[in-house]
């Protein structure tokens, strides 16, 4: 096992952390960024003081601010936080070209091959969250560890401000008592699965064998997850890697069980989705229709399709056929849906059929044109007559209290589900 030489850098809860920097009179607060009560969004980020209320991310706006009417809301400024996160991960780059982003607020670092220039790993860890504090004025915490893995709980452990080092001959005491919930790819079901067995610690899961794990969670996935209860994690960092998806979603201002509007809203969804991955020259293969219900019962469905691709029609296609053949939307009301496409390939031309080529090379040209377009003169410039509700003359537009939220995740599966 590798010495302690791969960072994990999280920064503190970091919208509100950038918005009490910006405005003095909010530190010490509860601030709450995500949207304003009363409204339909959800909690972005929840500055520490406001977690003491029990306030988290992704809850509903309206119940966050049941638990903390005195909170400071604030909406997302989000060209802000990733001009900050842009000065952020230059930070990182002063150390080590091998720097790969997780998200605007957090990134893995190898920095093995800096140790001759600036010390050991808890070293350079160190002056790193130095100089964030001293150029940005903003808190991180770090974990220093043999693997990605272990680095991720670590920074995890100590929050805000933390720095933890996991020593390769102390990962086994490290792991002891921490909760399965640790484990990346162990969410609130399997480890519900896992606590009906006993297993309740990382130390317990590693010590009931790879069987017994797959029997508990009927997981194929069993051999991972003892392994990364064991310590052991084999995955590189990958600079400015490929994401693992890009998607996108909204959440309604009124619940709805209109299926016409919300086939008009996936396939504007898509459009997004399909533009960004034409910027980015991707291709994907695997489609995810996400659906939340009033209820706030969430549903995905997924399916792989025959061959890559990076255009609407083909992904707002199968987006719409999990819609109505995977969910049930009899009865129920809709208050998100979202369409997101990974499974993209690491290198290489997708190859065309023989005999659709033609055609498709026209589809391509003509949805680089659409893109253009609307790079010029703006979304609304030009608009498939699907992406409007029946009847409708007018674009499609956020109603009052709809908002929408990207997703693009770099890095191969670094987040648990």
């Amino acid at each position: 096992m590798q010495g302690p030489g791969i960072l994990h850098i999280d920064m503190d809860a970091f919208y509100a952390s950038v918005e009490q920097r910006d405005d003095p009179a909010l530190r010490g607060r509860p601030v709450i960024v995500g949207a304003v009560p009363p409204g339909r969004g959800v909690v972005c980020a929840a500055s520490y003081e406001a977690r003491e209320f029990d306030v988290r991310s992704a809850m509903p706006i309206n119940d966050a601010h049941r638990r903390c009417p005195q909170g400071v809301y604030l909406p997302v400024r989000g060209s802000h936080y990733a001009a900050v996160s842009r000065e952020i991960m230059g930070i990182f780059h002063e150390f080590t070209p091998l720097v790969e982003p997780i998200s605007l607020d957090e990134a893995f670092l190898d920095v093995h091959g800096s140790m001759r220039l600036f010390w050991d790993g808890p070293t350079i860890g160190h002056r790193i969250r130095r100089r964030i504090r001293e150029q940005v004025d903003l808190t991180a915490s770090v974990g220093v560890a043999p693997n990605k893995h272990l680095a991720k709980i670590a920074s995890d452990l100590d929050k805000p401000n933390g720095f933890v080092v996991v020593n390769p001959d102390e990962v086994d005491d490290f792991l002891e008592d921490l909760a399965i919930e640790r484990v990346w790819g162990i969410g609130p079901v399997a480890a519900e699965r896992l606590h009906a067995r006993g297993i309740r610690t990382i130390g317990q899961l590693r010590r009931t064998g790879e069987a017994n794990v797959n029997d508990a969670l009927g997981l194929a996935a069993a051999g991972q997850l003892t392994r990364l209860a064991r310590g052991l994690d084999a995955r590189q960092v990958i600079p400015d890697g490929i994401p693992s998806s890009v998607g996108h979603e909204t959440t309604f201002g009124t619940d709805t069980d209109d299926l016409d509007f919300l086939e008009s809203t996936l396939l504007r969804l898509t459009e997004g989705v399909a533009a960004r991955m034409r910027k980015r020259e991707l291709k994907g293969h695997t489609v995810t229709l996400k659906v939340r219900f009033e209820s706030f019962e969430t549903l995905t469905r997924r399916s792989t399709l025959r061959r890559e691709t990076d255009l609407d029609v083909e992904i707002f296609r199968e987006g719409r056929r999990l819609l109505r053949e995977k969910v049930p939307l009899r009865g129920r009301r809709v208050r998100l849906i979202g369409i997101s496409v990974s499974g993209f390939p690491t290198g290489g031309e997708v190859q065309l059929d023989l005999f659709d080529g033609r055609s498709r090379m026209k589809a391509v040209r003509t949805a680089r044109a659409i893109d253009d377009i609307r790079g010029k003169l703006g979304r609304d410039a030009i608009m498939r007559a699907g992406s409007l509700p029946s009847g409708s003359r007018l674009p499609r537009r956020l109603a009052p209290g709809e908002t929408e939220h990207d997703e693009a995740r770099p890095g191969p599966d670094e987040r648990r589900p």
